[in-house]
């Protein structure tokens, strides 16, 4: 009998699973598992707060590196919180993130594995015009570029998410966001607007545009396990 394909997610928050007491947010890495059959395992490493620099100090893909086989995937999505300025965080797109991506890229292909990179999902960050603003900047050319260079599969995860928040406008988003009201979620009792973070239909949105982008990518032994 032939093992699951398994997909390995590094990432952060917007990937990650969520406790029970941080419900109803969701992570894409959560509902990605419901568009496969059984012949695909997901193996979800992506941690809130997690930047690709302390993803690796932390040693999570050092665990992915002793568990990752031939024919699996890794799939690398980072961004938010490289942009962050401590010290634990912080990478610069053109050297540092790029170097520290690079570490990915080369523990899937050791392993006779797949990587494959996301670009960053963007914020629900409007203009007057409903136009999604960029707030990731670099880091979203850094990973197309790096991409193209090391001849590495692509979803560009925020190209795909403003089109999908675009297409939603301003209100509806609210929908896809972690937007709770005061009294509807014993969670977050005073209520919540989180425009990074992801509801359970918005995690399941957003894991059906890196479904799009694994079909657009002709990955056929994961397209062939699709439901």
């Amino acid at each position: 009998m032939e093992r699951s394909i398994k997909i390995f997610i590094a990432g952060d928050s917007t990937a990650a699973t969520k406790l029970p007491d941080e419900k109803p947010e969701t992570g894409w890495g959560e509902r990605i598992g419901e568009f496969f059959n059984d012949d695909i395992e997901i193996c979800n490493f992506a941690i809130n707060g997690r930047s690709s620099k302390s993803f690796i100090d932390e040693g999570i893909l050092k665990k992915i590196s002793e568990l990752i086989k031939s024919d699996d995937f890794l799939f690398i999505e980072f961004g938010h919180n490289d942009e962050k300025e401590n010290e634990e965080l912080h990478t610069e797109p053109f050297t540092t993130y790029k170097g520290y991506l690079t570490e990915y890229i080369k523990v899937a292909r050791n392993a006779g594995a797949h990587p494959v990179l996301l670009t960053s999902i963007h914020r629900r960050n409007f203009d007057e015009n409903g136009v999604i603003k960029d707030t990731h900047g670099d880091y979203l050319v850094a990973v197309r570029e790096l991409a193209a260079e090391l001849n590495v599969q692509l979803i560009d995860m925020s190209e795909k998410s403003k089109c999908l928040f675009e297409q939603l406008g301003i209100e509806k988003t609210k929908e896809i966001f972690l937007w709770v009201k005061p009294g509807e979620n014993l969670n977050h009792p005073d209520g919540v607007q989180d425009n990074t973070h992801f509801s359970e239909k918005g995690a399941k949105e957003i894991a059906g545009i890196v479904v799009e982008g694994i079909k657009e990518n002709h990955i056929e032994s994961l397209v062939r396990c699709m439901k």
